[in-house]
């Protein structure tokens, strides 16, 4: 499995030489990808905040998630992940954000959502946005670990693309 701390090490070394800052929105993973950048000694020089928003009405009150997206495609959809990053962004002082939101299980899945579905979005100040969908295998641990370290990879991939330009 990867390493979940040499990655939040990894995205602070990136994200110092880039001087940008992160921020999260998260509900699947519960505070996981926070709680390892935090972990990270001088994190706060690149890390501005989390937003755990496991319930419904957070992802509303919070990050301007709309009721329509998590409605029309529940709130494990990749339209929800994506107005959750937007929303991370405009709610605090980032640079960059990820937001993650699934079914880590062991209950809760469906056929077209089995447990181990998990989406993400990165979005930064540049416009720039993607999201994935990811299948997870194992306990809900093991779901929420590979969460974590696919939305810390993520988060590093595009700002080392970014330095790259």
């Amino acid at each position: 499995m990867v390493n979940i701390e040499q990655l939040a090490y990894e995205l602070g070394e990136v994200l110092t030489a880039k001087q940008w800052v992160a921020t999260t929105a998260e509900s699947c993973t519960g505070g996981g990808v926070s709680f390892a950048i935090t972990d990270i000694p001088g994190s706060s020089a690149w890390f501005n905040r989390a937003f755990i928003t496991y319930s419904n009405e957070a992802k509303k009150q919070m990050l301007n998630v709309s009721e329509q997206a998590l409605t029309e495609f529940g709130a494990v959809s990749e339209a929800v992940v994506f107005e959750m990053a937007c929303g991370a962004l405009a709610a605090s002082r980032a640079d960059i954000s990820v937001a993650i939101s699934g079914i880590a299980g062991p209950d809760g899945g469906s056929e077209d959502k089995p447990v181990g579905t998990v989406w993400f979005a990165w979005a930064d100040a540049t416009g720039w946005q993607q999201t994935r969908c990811c299948l997870f295998n194992g306990s809900r641990q093991q779901v929420r670990q590979q969460a974590i370290a696919e939305a810390l990879s993520g988060l590093i991939c595009r700002i080392n693309k970014m330095m790259d330009l």
